[in-house]
């Protein structure tokens, strides 16, 4: 019997990983499959197979004979580092990413698509074939010295997370700060990583200029469903605990409930919130999913293999909320949707927030106290 899978990596290989699949990004002029047409060496007799040990996908379907996924870096030597939007529904215009796609590989990720402008998958590549920008702090320093820069805060973390496992040894994201933090200009981070209180010690002093403000993602408290929507992010639990370090640090921390999916993970709104401001924190936002591109595809696997029983029922919960499609990306509209459960949604957020005394009116991350320091060679100041 001839199998065909529309991936380009054994289903058996993405043990630990978000996506179910590896389908080719959709600017390939070619798409590759993979075939088991039943000769694979898994069928052979255990003697013959001892005789050559087999590492290559094309030549084996057994698992025991395929060596594990790895996740690989990539050095990527863009020119430029902050990036500018005009979207009007982001409360930031700059931005950061320290590195294109994220080991985290949470399947609702909406950055996944921009792993197919690199000739990538969005599925399994996006969370195992990552790129690093290792000159990230000399070119925000060149950026920021220029004559006509004006001050605006800078938000990191808004596609892919600073935070994520490469970024222990990397430290791209701390030098990141160590150039905002001698500019004295402000930023806004959001993670789903307790390795932010790894940079407590910037972060606070920044916080202390009214220069930092951070906030985490957490879209369960089940571990169990944060282990299979999110798989190598942070546990909830270790989430909460980030939220309270960073508030007994003094630097202003809030929570995203994002994304909201109906009959998934929509009824712990919440409990999501009450347990945040419980651990300090001051704001609070929420997302509903969204699913452009290729990630309408990726998260329908996903839930056809983890929760077979409620995905015909999610999937038309968000059509509800989308006029009917998978996913509507009108400017105004997409980050919280329409139709009668999206407003429900919105009424149960905004009670919540208003019990807990959440988003109260604070001041602003400070602008006026930008300064660029002192280089080699520089004239010194008359006064």
């Amino acid at each position: 019997m001839t199998t065909v899978l529309d991936s380009t990596i054994r289903p058996e290989r993405v043990r630990g990983r978000g996506a179910v699949s590896n389908t080719v990004g959709r600017y390939e002029k070619l798409t590759r499959v993979l075939l088991d047409d039943g000769w694979s060496n898994s069928r052979q007799a255990p003697a013959a197979r001892a005789r050559k040990p087999v590492w290559s996908e094309e030549e084996a379907w057994d698992n025991d004979a395929l060596p594990p996924l790895r996740t690989e870096v990539t050095l990527d030597a863009t020119r430029t580092i902050i990036a500018r939007n005009q979207s009007p529904d982001l409360s930031f215009d700059q931005s950061i990413n320290p590195y294109r796609g994220c080991e985290h590989g949470c399947i609702y990720c909406f950055a996944r698509p921009s792993h197919a402008y690199l000739g990538m998958s969005p599925g399994v590549d996006f969370e195992s074939r990552l790129f690093a920008k290792p000159d990230a702090a000399k070119l925000l320093a060149r950026e920021l010295s220029a004559p006509g820069y004006v001050p605006k805060t800078i938000a990191i973390g808004t596609n892919t997370d600073p935070y994520q496992p490469v970024e222990r040894t990397m430290r791209i994201t701390r030098s990141i700060l160590e150039v905002l933090r001698d500019f004295r200009h402000p930023v806004a981070i959001v993670t789903k990583s307790t390795l932010i209180l790894r940079d407590l010690d910037i972060l606070s002093e920044m916080a202390e200029m009214g220069l930092a403000k951070a906030a985490l993602s957490i879209t369960t408290l089940d571990r169990k469903l944060a282990r299979a929507m999110e798989p190598r992010a942070g546990t909830p639990a270790r989430r909460i605990q980030a939220i309270h370090a960073l508030a007994e640090a003094g630097v202003p921390a809030g929570v995203m409930f994002a994304p909201a999916i109906p009959a998934l993970n929509d009824h712990e709104m919440e409990a999501v919130l009450t347990a945040a401001k419980g651990a300090g924190a001051r704001s609070a936002g929420y997302v509903l999913l969204r699913l452009p591109l290729e990630i309408k595809d990726l998260f329908r696997e996903w839930l056809d293999a983890n929760v077979p029983d409620r995905a015909r029922h999610v999937m038309t919960l968000v059509r509800s909320m989308r006029g009917g499609k998978d996913y509507d990306s009108n400017w105004n509209t997409r980050m919280k949707g329409t139709g009668p459960y999206a407003e429900m949604m919105a009424r149960r957020f905004h009670m919540a927030v208003k019990r807990l005394g959440l988003n109260q009116p604070s001041r602003p991350l400070a602008l006026g106290k930008f300064r660029r320091p002192p280089q080699s060679g520089d004239q010194l100041a008359l006064f």
